[in-house]
């Protein structure tokens, strides 16, 4: 393997692994210290100032007019929208259902690559899809019956929603991935985030409690890790690695965010195991393998 891949697949792996170690703390922080759109907006603000403070210390890249707007419109869209989405399914659901709904990404990228991009799905492709409905459906029934969320339902169509803006993402950006660096196309990313949803979120933020008196620092390191790590790490490894990797081997590594965010989340009892939750997995990991594997 060349050493472009190798550190490929090295960027995306601890991406995810702080992806699905992100889910539980995501969880903490919306019980105990902040609303979704607080959430978002602390994640917006701290990673675009982070982006912006490094790009100082690194060659300046001219980005084309064309690209910048497909910069800005995947941030809008992979980010805003994705991660908006994401917060308030946690919010309605469990860390280990959600996980388990973010399995399905390599299978939502093959079927929008086929409806946005017009690649050809095979019939071990749509055989794949099938499985991971049948996974996700599981997850719907067992949510809908005997859920430990507030409302499985909703946050289990919420999720649903969010890989889907992520498999856009991931296929949209894939030309300008190949073009700029990280940082170039993240601080843009994240500024065009910021104005987005700052007027949406600026009352939540007022009235949050972790900016408030009080605060604690358990939450101030829960937010801090959110920040640093599941944003401006993990935003910053994705379009490393698809500059060296195809977008569906990209997402083929979401796979591992439901087993780190599963024992993470049921040893923090946000969950418990049921006999529903591994074979939803096993549907889906079977799903995605059938998707991406080559002939």
């Amino acid at each position: 393997m060349e050493r472009t891949k190798i550190e490929g697949h090295t960027a995306v792996l601890m991406a995810n692994v702080i992806f699905g170690l992100g889910i539980p703390i995501t969880k903490l922080l919306l019980d105990g210290w902040v609303s979704p759109m607080a959430y978002m907006a602390t994640r917006c603000i701290g990673a675009a100032a982070i982006f912006w403070l490094i790009s100082l210390f690194l060659p300046k890249e001219h980005v084309e007019r064309r690209d910048l707007i497909i910069i800005m419109s995947g941030g809008l869209l992979g980010f805003v929208i994705s991660q908006t989405l994401t917060a308030w399914a946690l919010h309605y659901t469990s860390p280990v259902y959600f996980s388990f709904i973010a399995t399905l990404t390599p299978v939502a990228t093959l079927l929008c690559a086929a409806l946005f991009i017009g690649e050809k799905m095979s019939g071990r492709g749509t055989i794949g899809v099938i499985i991971g409905i049948a996974g996700a459906m599981l997850m719907v029934l067992m949510g809908w019956k005997s859920g430990r969320g507030s409302n499985d339902l909703l946050g289990i169509g919420l999720a649903i929603l969010s890989l889907l803006t992520w498999a856009i993402y991931l296929i949209i950006t894939r030309s300008v991935s190949t073009k700029y660096s990280a940082v170039t196309q993240m601080k843009w990313v994240f500024l065009v985030s910021t104005i987005a949803v700052l007027p949406f979120s600026w009352s939540d933020l007022q009235g949050a409690r972790l900016y408030s008196g009080d605060w604690q620092w358990s939450g101030a390191l829960e937010m801090a890790f959110i920040v640093v790590f599941a944003t401006v790490a993990g935003y910053f490894a994705i379009p490393f690695a698809m500059r060296y990797l195809k977008a569906t081997t990209v997402s083929v590594y979401t796979n591992l965010q439901p087993i780190v965010a599963s024992l993470v989340a049921i040893a923090l009892a946000q969950d418990v195991l049921t006999w529903d939750k591994p074979v939803a997995l096993a549907l889906v990991l079977l799903s995605a393998w059938i998707v991406t594997k080559r002939d």
